[in-house]
Order: C-alpha cells, then sequence, then structure tokens
C-alpha cells in the first residue's frame, strides 16, 4: 500500500507541477491572460504541498526520484494537450528516467 500512495502522489505532484508550468506557459506565450498565470501559480504551489505527503522522509530521495516522474510526465503531458509525438529517442530517456525512480525509491533498504 505504500508503494501505490507514493505513485499516486509522484502523479498527482506531476499534475500540479506540470500543469502550473503549462498555465503559466498558456498565459505567457499563448497570451491567454493573467488568469491562466495565476492559475498556474497556484497549481505550482499546491506541488510543493504535495511532495511533502510522500512516506518516504529524505527531501533529497523524494525530488531526485520526482525529477524522473517529472521527465516522463512532462512528454506525456505535451502528448496529451498539445499534439506532441515523441520519437524512440524520448521514449528511451523517459524510460530510463522512471527505472531511475524505482530504484531510488522503492529498492529494498536497510534501517
Amino acid at each position: 500500500m505504500t508503494v501505490l500512495r507514493s505513485i499516486l502522489l509522484f502523479v498527482l505532484a506531476a499534475i500540479a507541477e506540470i500543469g502550473g508550468a503549462w498555465l503559466i506557459w498558456q498565459g505567457v506565450r499563448e497570451h491567454r491572460g493573467w488568469v491562466w498565470i495565476g492559475a498556474g501559480v497556484v497549481a505550482l504551489g499546491a506541488y510543493g504541498f504535495v511532495a511533502t505527503l510522500q512516506p518516504d522522509a529524505n527531501f533529497g530521495r523524494i525530488l531526485a526520484a520526482y525529477g524522473g516522474i517529472f521527465v516522463a510526465g512532462s512528454l506525456a503531458w505535451g502528448m496529451v494537450l498539445d499534439g506532441f509525438r515523441p520519437d524512440r529517442w524520448d521514449v528511451l530517456g523517459a524510460s530510463i528516467c522512471l527505472i531511475g525512480v524505482a530504484v531510488i525509491m522503492y529498492s529494498p533498504r536497510s534501517a
């Protein structure tokens, strides 16, 4: 159950952070205005809180592992919302990152 909770929190963090950055991008680069930018700032703030809910207490480990989630999630976000089509190198790189997440977060450790 702890691993499932951790994965769900990583997904929620990715939605908040990537979504927040995307909203700001839309507000600035696509000229959608301050409401989009403000929503992005709120979402980015929410990301900061979600990360604190991870079961592991080590800040560095959580943020290092989340980096891999961010890479894969950013590509997925681009596919769903912007019509981006990753090439094989994008997929390979994201896969390597997700393997890194699994090693960092879910490898057995001695207490």
